[in-house]
C-alpha cells in the first residue's frame, strides 16, 4: 500500500505536501481536522498517517490517542520546532516517529519510507515461521507477532523493531545508535530521546522477570539489554 493520510489544518501547508508526494509515487488524502482524520485512519484504507499536532476539534494528541486505541497504523507526528513535549508524549501514545515543522518534503518522504519498509508485513504459515525465542519472550518475525508468557503484546511497529533487535542480540548491550539505525531506519540524531521514550513503553507492556526486574535492562554508556532469570 502506498496509500497516506494527512491530517493537517494548514491548507498552504499540505497542498505542497500532497504534491510532492505524489510525485514521488503516493496516494495521497489529506483530513483537516482530528475527528476527520481519526474516521479515515480508522478505515483501513492507509498505510500510514501524517499526523499534525496543533489542530482544531480534536488536537493530534488526542486524534493518536484514539488511533491507538483501535488501530496500529504507522504514525508519523508533525511536532513544533523546539516542543519537546509534544514530541515525547507522541511516542508515548505510539507514534512511531515525528518530523520537526519546518520540514522539506523530501524529509517527510523519506521519513514515510522509512516507516513503511520496517512496518511492512509479511505473513507466512505457523510452520514455515518458527518464532524466536528468550525466556518467557517469543517473536514472530514474518507475521509481526509477539508474546510473553503465551499472552499476546499489542506492539506498534517501531516497538515490535526495537524488540526483535533487542532478542536478535539477547544477553548482550546493543547501543542506542544501532536500536536507531536498525529500529528506526536511521542513525539516532544528537539529543534524540526516540530509543528511550519507545523503550520505556515497551518496558511497561512485557512481563516482569521473577525477581520482579523488567527484562529490558539499561546497561550503562552501552545502550540496552535483554535479559531472562
Amino acid at each position: 500500500m502506498n496509500k497516506v493520510l494527512l491530517i493537517d489544518d494548514d491548507i498552504e501547508l499540505v497542498n505542497m505536501f500532497r504534491e510532492f508526494l505524489e510525485q514521488d509515487g503516493f496516494q495521497v488524502h489529506i483530513e483537516y481536522d482530528g475527528k476527520a482524520g481519526c474516521a479515515a485512519a480508522l478505515s483501513g484504507q492507509y498505510a500510514i498517517a501524517i499526523l499534525d499536532v496543533m489542530m482544531p476539534r480534536m488536537n493530534g494528541l488526542d486524534t493518536l490517542r484514539q488511533i491507538r486505541a483501535n488501530s496500529r497504523l504507522p504514525i508519523l507526528m508533525l511536532t513544533a520546532k523546539g516542543d519537546d513535549t509534544d514530541r515525547i508524549v507522541g511516542l508515548e501514545l505510539g507514534a512511531d516517529d515525528y518530523v520537526t515543522k519546518p520540514c522539506t518534503p523530501r524529509e517527510l518522504a523519506a521519513r514515510i519510507r522509512a516507516i513503511l519498509r520496517r512496518s511492512q508485513t509479511q505473513y507466512q504459515t505457523e510452520t514455515a515461521s518458527a518464532p524466536i525465542s528468550f525466556g518467557l519472550l517469543e517473536l514472530w518475525p514474518m507475521q509481526r507477532r509477539a508474546q510473553w508468557d503465551q499472552r499476546t503484546l499489542e506492539l506498534t511497529s517501531t516497538e515490535f523493531n526495537l524488540l526483535e533487535v533487542l532478542i536478535r542480540h539477547a544477553g548482550k548491550p546493543v547501543s542506542k545508535n544501532t536500536l536507531s539505525e536498525q529500529g528506526l531506519g536511521r542513525p539516532m540524531a544528537r539529543f534524540d530521546r526516540n530509543i528511550d521514550v519507545h523503550l520505556s513503553s515497551l518496558r511497561h507492556k512485557l512481563g516482569k522477570l521473577a525477581d520482579g526486574r523488567s527484562c529490558v535492562q539499561t546497561v550503562y554508556r552501552l545502550g540496552y539489554q535483554l535479559i531472562k532469570d
